[in-house]
């Protein structure tokens, strides 16, 4: 049976494209570029950021680009004013809460989107300590913009163990384990997926942190080690 193939218009490009296809897959096959920050290629696109967003002709509200089937005839325009307007409010919005200074695609943004993250000035900043519980990674969440890309990869998206979910409500929403619990204390298999994916540096690999902090190499191999057993010695004592 041969595949369905619709007609729709992005910035004035004509593009033909299998039904049921995303916008923003649409886009990228006609090197349109559309910036996102919750997508991930290999995880499920839930549209969180809002970053994506695009205008569609006789639509009321703009649509994330990376859940919004592209239609038949359908005219979208992906840098339109009002398109750019909502960008700009997110990326300020962020920048005003959020440490983004690991994360140069999103500081390319900023200045793409001439942002002026003043306008928040005064506004509560996320600065919650950095949490160090294990021998593999740290967590700095005054960097985590709530992409969720960590929370899948843990999840039904890559690894199945379910360590990291949501915690908290409105502005104090952030990433955690269940009950606040260390990581070794949870399911979690320190796959390290979770740092792959992340888009900032929310999540750093635990000799990385240590080498940015000045500690001489052998140092942190010692260190880590040290961790390692022990914990592995803690696992053998309460056999």
């Amino acid at each position: 049976m041969a595949e369905e193939y619709i007609q729709l218009t992005i910035n004035s490009t004509p593009i033909s494209v299998p039904a049921g296809t995303t916008i923003l897959d649409a886009a990228k096959d006609a090197d349109i570029d559309i910036p996102v920050l919750c997508y991930f290629a290999h995880t499920t696109a839930n549209g969180l950021c809002r970053l994506c967003v695009v205008e569609i002709e006789g639509s009321r509200m703009l649509q994330a680009a990376c859940v919004a089937e592209a239609q038949d005839g359908a005219v979208v325009h992906t840098r339109s004013p009002n398109v750019e307007r909502a960008r700009r409010t997110i990326l300020e919005m962020l920048v005003s809460t959020v440490d983004i200074s690991e994360s140069p695609e999103l500081q390319e943004l900023v200045v793409e989107y001439e942002c002026f993250p003043e306008r928040f000035e005064g506004g509560k900043k996320r600065q919650p300590a950095i949490i160090d519980d294990n021998p593999v990674y740290v967590r700095d969440y005054s960097q985590c913009v709530m992409c969720w890309r960590c929370v899948q990869v843990c999840a039904d998206d890559a690894q199945f163990t379910y360590a990291l979910n949501f915690s908290g409500r409105g502005f104090d929403t952030q990433i955690a384990t269940f009950f606040d619990k260390p990581l070794t204390e949870t399911t979690c298999v320190f796959c390290g997926n979770c740092i792959g994916v992340c888009p900032t540096g929310a999540l750093k690999a635990k000799r990385e942190h240590l080498l940015e902090q000045g500690v001489p190499p052998e140092k942190i191999m010692e260190f880590t080690r040290l961790k390692s057993k022990r914990k592995q010695s803690r696992a053998e004592d309460a056999l």
